[in-house]
């Protein structure tokens, strides 16, 4: 077992198990992912570290506990369709795409997007990534069983709550940059059930999306 393996299986007993993830999916997928391949180099020994890190482009990669929690929230089942919106590395893709039937992603940095790919790709994992701004998320693909979101809205983007299926699941931070909340929507219908699940800390979409569906909206 390598240094790497041991630290990996370290964070899900320490940093994810002790507080509270209890998925086992969830965990075996954190434990599978090696979290040292998606950070930017030099970065590496801190891979298992609880704490996001540089990952490129003046970006980084969640800490462990937060995609972890993420993924739980999304109750993601193994036939599910997902969209990942915010690829960065491409760390959450592959944790996502451990546990669904088919996962797609949207970056809207090309440069980002490109690595991430390769990694995924290096992975065998299968995931399309559209370049764009995820905040209209992917209609071509929808609908989704769960959409995950890694960056915060001040109000939720209406296309990533039109495009979730009936019973779908958004998760995703709402807030400004002084205060967030990691916010989990449920869709039954033309309804949506909101629940607001503890304090977070995202970069920010760069836009208010309000009612528009497509960039080309009126």
């Amino acid at each position: 077992m390598t240094a790497h393996e041991r630290a990996r299986q370290q964070m899900v007993v320490r940093q994810l198990r002790a507080r509270g993830i209890l998925d086992d999916r969830v965990l075996a997928a954190m434990a599978a992912v090696p979290r040292e391949k998606f950070v930017a180099p030099g970065w590496e020994p801190d891979a298992y570290s609880d704490q996001p890190l540089p990952i490129g482009a003046g970006q980084t990669i969640s800490q462990p506990y937060v995609v972890a929690r993420m993924a739980e929230l999304a109750e993601i089942e193994t036939d599910d369709r997902v969209l990942d919106v915010g690829v960065g590395s491409g760390y959450q893709t592959a944790v996502l795409a451990m546990l669904a039937g088919q996962v797609a992603g949207v970056e809207i940095r090309r440069e980002l997007a490109a690595e991430a790919e390769k990694r995924l790709e290096a992975l065998g994992l299968d995931v399309a990534i559209r370049i764009g701004d995820g905040g209209y998320g992917w209609p071509e693909r929808a609908p989704f069983d769960a959409i995950v979101v890694a960056a915060a809205a001040v109000r939720v983007p209406a296309p990533l709550l039109a495009q979730l299926a009936d019973g779908g699941r958004l998760v995703l931070p709402e807030g400004d940059s002084w205060k967030q909340e990691l916010v989990r929507y449920r869709r039954r219908g033309d309804d949506f059930a909101r629940e607001e699940l503890g304090p977070v800390r995202f970069v920010a979409f760069m836009g208010d999306y309000g009612d528009r569906l497509a960039p080309d909206s009126n």
